[in-house]
C-alpha cells in the first residue's frame, strides 16, 4: 500500500495560504475520488477540497483553525497505488503551519511587521474562550496586537462565510478607529461612545462629515486592491481602444426563437454571452497573437484559451471567474459554464482555480445599459473586449431592388489592447471578426 501527500491547492492570485475550517473526513474513513476532505477559507473564496485520489485517510497533518501554506501536505491518504514516490514519515513533515492558536504569524501581511513593533510592548494577551465565535489564528494574532478585546472583536461583523470575521474586516475596522482617534485630537471629545464596525467590508462605507456637507467614503481592501490593479494595468500598458457597430438582428432573432425549447430541455437560461463567449474564441483561433502575455521583452503565446468574464458582484465590487478551454465548449457547455461561474460568483462559492490563468477578458457594459466602454486591460492579458446594450436603430441594407433603410438590432464591440505587442492592424483586424461572426449568425442553427 502507498502513501499519498494531500496538498494544499492554490487559493487564487496574491493569497498564499488559507484557514482550515472542517474536516469533512477523520482518519480511518475510506475516500472515493473527488470526495471532499475539507473546508478552506480564504479572505477572497471559501471552498471545499476534494481527494484526487481514493483510498483511506491516514492522518491529518493540521488541525481545525490552522493556517496553512499553499502547496504543504495537509493529510496522508493510503492508497493501492504502487507509486510510493509521495511516501511521508513523522520526521518529514514538509512545511509547518503558519498560524496556529498558539504560534500565531503575520508576517505576510503587508504594515504588519511595523505594527507588531510599534505595538509589541502593549500588546496583551487576549482571552478568546468566552466568545462561541469562530476567528482564524489571523485574526486573534492581529487583535492582540492592537489589543482588540474580544468583546470588541464579537461587535464588528465579517463578511466571510456564515458571518466569518476576516482579516480584511478587521483590518478596514483598524483604519477607521485609527482615523478616528485622528480626528479626536483635533476636535473636542463628544461624549457619545464610538460604535463598532456594523457592517460587511464589501458593504462598509464609513463616513466623516466636513464642512459644506460633503462626505469622505474610505475605500474597503477590495476595492483598494482592484484600484491598485488597474492603475497598474494602465501604467504598464499602453491602452488603444478600437470600436465596431455591428447587426446583430440574426443573432437575436434565433436566441428569441431557441430560449423557451433550450431552457425546457437544459433547464438552463441562454443569455447573449455564450453567444459572445463562441465568437471570441472562433476570432482568437483566426488572429493567436491577441492571447499572449508579455513578460519584459518576451511576447509569450498561450496554448489555451481561457476566457474571463467579469462579473460585478452585489458589493459593487468586481471579480473575474475564467472559463479554461472555452474553444473546447460547445455552446450548450458554454451556457452552463456561464451561468453556473456567474451565479457562484454573486454568492462568493468561486473554487480557489476559478479565478486564475485567464488569457482573455470579456466585459458586458450592456448589461446596465451602456451602448460602449473603453475597458482597462486585465494583466498580464494584453486584450478585453467590451460588449455594450443592443438598442433597436434604423439602419441601411443592401437589397438586389437598391438600398433600404430598416430597424435591426445595432450593438456596439470596443477592444482595448495592449499597444506594446498588439498593433491597430491586429486589434482592429480581431474585433471586427468577433463582429463578423456574431452578424453572421445562422438563424437556422440547431443546438
Amino acid at each position: 500500500m502507498a502513501q499519498y501527500e494531500l496538498l494544499l491547492p492554490k487559493m487564487g492570485e496574491s493569497v498564499a495560504e488559507a484557514t482550515i475550517i472542517k474536516w469533512t473526513k477523520q482518519p480511518g474513513d475510506f475516500i472515493q475520488l473527488d470526495d471532499t476532505i475539507l473546508e478552506i477559507a480564504t479572505d477572497k473564496v471559501d471552498s471545499e477540497v476534494p481527494s484526487p485520489v481514493a483510498g483511506k485517510l491516514i492522518k491529518h497533518l493540521f488541525a481545525t483553525d490552522d493556517v496553512v501554506q499553499v502547496g504543504a501536505v495537509i493529510a496522508i491518504i493510503e492508497t493501492d497505488s504502487g507509486d510510493t514516490s509521495n511516501l511521508v514519515t513523522e520526521e518529514s513533515k514538509p512545511i509547518e503551519t503558519l498560524a496556529s492558536n498558539n504560534t500565531p504569524a503575520v508576517e505576510h501581511i503587508p504594515g504588519i511587521e511595523q505594527l507588531a513593533e510599534t505595538n509589541k510592548e502593549e500588546a496583551k494577551p487576549q482571552d478568546f474562550k468566552s466568545s462561541d465565535r469562530f476567528y482564524s489564528p489571523l485574526v486573534k494574532s492581529i487583535a492582540t496586537q492592537e489589543n482588540i478585546t474580544p468583546e470588541e472583536l464579537d461587535q464588528i461583523k465579517g463578511s466571510g462565510a456564515d458571518g466569518r470575521l476576516t482579516k480584511d474586516d478587521l483590518l478596514s475596522y483598524i483604519d477607521k478607529k485609527t482615523d478616528k482617534g485622528r480626528e479626536v485630537k483635533q476636535q473636542p471629545v463628544s461624549s457619545t461612545p464610538a460604535q463598532p464596525v456594523s457592517q460587511p467590508i464589501a458593504q462598509s462605507k464609513p463616513l466623516t462629515s466636513v464642512s459644506g456637507g460633503d462626505e469622505i467614503i474610505e475605500m474597503d481592501r477590495m476595492r483598494k486592491l482592484i484600484a491598485e490593479h488597474m492603475v497598474m494595468s494602465v501604467q504598464t500598458s499602453p491602452h488603444v481602444t478600437s470600436f465596431v457597430e455591428a447587426d446583430v438582428t440574426n443573432m437575436v432573432l434565433w436566441r428569441d426563437k431557441v430560449k423557451k425549447t433550450f431552457e425546457q430541455r437544459e433547464k438552463e437560461k441562454i443569455t447573449f454571452t455564450p453567444i459572445f463567449v463562441e465568437a471570441v474564441t472562433k476570432a482568437i483561433k483566426d488572429f493567436p497573437m491577441i492571447n499572449v502575455s508579455v513578460n519584459g521583452n518576451q511576447i509569450i503565446k498561450k496554448r489555451d484559451i481561457n476566457i474571463g468574464m467579469a462579473a460585478a458582484l452585489p458589493s459593487g465590487n468586481l471579480i473575474v471567474p475564467v472559463i479554461k478551454n472555452a474553444d473546447q465548449l460547445n455552446l450548450v457547455g458554454l451556457t452552463k459554464a456561464v451561468n453556473d461561474l456567474a451565479s457562484r460568483a454573486r454568492i462568493s462559492k468561486l473554487k480557489p482555480d476559478e479565478t486564475q490563468n485567464g488569457t482573455f477578458t470579456l466585459t458586458n457594459v450592456g448589461s446596465f445599459g451602456n451602448v460602449m466602454g473603453t475597458p482597462i486591460i486585465n494583466q498580464p492579458q494584453v486584450a478585453i473586449l467590451a460588449v455594450g446594450a443592443i438598442k433597436k436603430k434604423p439602419a441601411v441594407l443592401e437589397t438586389e431592388f437598391g438600398d433600404v433603410i430598416a430597424i435591426r438590432h445595432m450593438m456596439f464591440l470596443s477592444l482595448s489592447y495592449d499597444h506594446r505587442v498588439v498593433d491597430g492592424a491586429l486589434g482592429g483586424s480581431f474585433v471586427r471578426r468577433v463582429a463578423d461572426y456574431l452578424e453572421n449568425w445562422d438563424l437556422n442553427r440547431e443546438l
